[in-house]
């Protein structure tokens, strides 16, 4: 007997699929969107538990749809494949979820600094000045 070629294609869509089974995982990918965040951002955005918030971005950096950088104390999170804000609009449409309600959950900001204060960041700009 023949041993049948293994397909990859599904598994891997369906580990896709599965990353983003949480509704939960979906919004930190929003929150995320073109920016980074840490886990206090995500905390304030989404008004979720910070051990909860961990948990999901496990997840998400598992399944590789997000990286990481650490600054300081704080791990600031990005989108590793920033096209899959396009997938989830495209599932959003075949839900038949207005394109504007899926577009509005897309953060395109950066989110309130809440780790670092706003004159840290400013100081950093002075400094960034003074060297060029």
């Amino acid at each position: 007997m023949r041993k049948q070629k293994e397909r990859h294609f599904p598994k891997a869509a369906v580990q896709l699929f599965r990353s983003l089974g949480q509704p939960a995982r979906l919004e930190i990918l929003l929150a995320i969107g073109a920016g980074e965040a840490c886990v206090c951002h995500l905390e304030a955005a989404l008004g979720q538990r910070q051990a909860y918030i961990s948990q999901q971005l496990m997840a998400l950096r598992h399944a590789g749809l997000v990286s990481a950088r650490r600054e300081g104390r704080n791990i600031f999170y990005r989108l590793a494949k920033p096209e899959i804000l396009g997938f989830i609009q495209e599932a959003g449409l075949m839900a038949d979820i207005p394109v504007a309600e899926v577009n509005f959950s897309i953060t395109t900001s950066p989110l309130a600094k809440c780790c670092r204060s706003i004159s840290s960041l400013e100081q950093e700009a002075v400094n960034a000045a003074k060297v060029d």
